[in-house]
């Protein structure tokens, strides 16, 4: 397994679990992931998985910290409003972990990443975590997906609800997120937190949510999710699941007969 006695000590949580094991800490360690947006989802969702020993983490986010930010975005304090979301990240998850490797890009994913020459950016990527706030961003996310055949961790939030999904479209019989939500949202129609609200437990719940989901897909821990959506009512509470089935004309992962 290649741990050393440090690794074995802080890891032994994991390692002493049936299902993960010294070869799945291993894993973790060897993991790279990419982290889409450092806000509320991103925020736990980076704790996490630099506290589990991800080896590599890619946050992209533009954003700066901002006052209204630190009811939520829990790597956040008062004396980083001002500064890039990036860089206080990646010094938050340094101190949580100074073992994990962290690349930070201080910009929004656009459709430039589409760009053939991607292929290189994108190969060392194991999973995706898409924490975005908007369908414009989210649905590049998931075409870069399908594309380059990564896993995509794709949560979300609004007031008092969360959704998480796993996706592999590229897989025949699994859908993309393209086929869960379709072509014909407004891109920029998504909703705003600062106008509607949200419970900053919620979203800590779906970062965190989302990060185990990112070990699962590198560890291969219990059954596989992927091409269901889970929903969690914060409200009731009360969580539940649904199947998405795939979209056989969908432009992302349809097959080029049917599309």
């Amino acid at each position: 397994m290649n741990l050393s006695d440090e690794q074995l000590d802080r890891y032994a949580r994991h390692i002493v679990l049936r299902d993960i094991g010294g070869a799945g800490q291993k894993k973790i360690l060897d993991a790279h992931i990419l982290i889409v947006g450092a806000g509320g989802i991103g925020c736990p969702a980076i704790q996490y998985l630099a506290a589990a020993g991800i080896g590599t983490l890619t946050i992209f986010d533009d954003d700066v910290v901002s006052l209204s930010n630190l009811q939520r975005q829990v790597l956040f304090t008062e004396n980083d409003v001002g500064k890039a979301k990036v860089e206080v990240a990646k010094a938050a998850a340094q101190r949580i972990n100074p073992e994990v490797s962290i690349i930070q890009v201080n910009q929004r994913l656009t459709a430039q990443h589409l760009e053939e020459d991607s292929a290189a950016f994108f190969a060392p990527f194991d999973a995706i975590i898409d924490g975005s706030d908007n369908y414009q961003t989210r649905l590049l996310v998931s075409d870069l997906s399908v594309r380059h055949h990564i896993p995509l961790i794709s949560a979300a939030i609004g007031q008092f609800q969360g959704q998480l999904g796993t996706f592999r479209g590229w897989e025949e019989d699994k859908p993309c997120y393209r086929c869960f939500v379709g072509d014909a949202l407004d891109p920029d129609d998504c909703d705003n937190c600062s106008e509607v609200g949200v419970l900053g437990a919620m979203v800590g719940l779906m970062g965190s949510f989302a990060a185990m989901e990112a070990i699962r897909v590198i560890t291969g821990f219990g059954q596989d999710p992927t091409g269901k959506l889970q929903l969690f009512d914060g409200l009731a509470p009360a969580m539940r699941s649904i199947n998405l089935p795939k979209d056989p004309h969908c432009k992302s992962c349809g097959t080029p007969s049917q599309t």
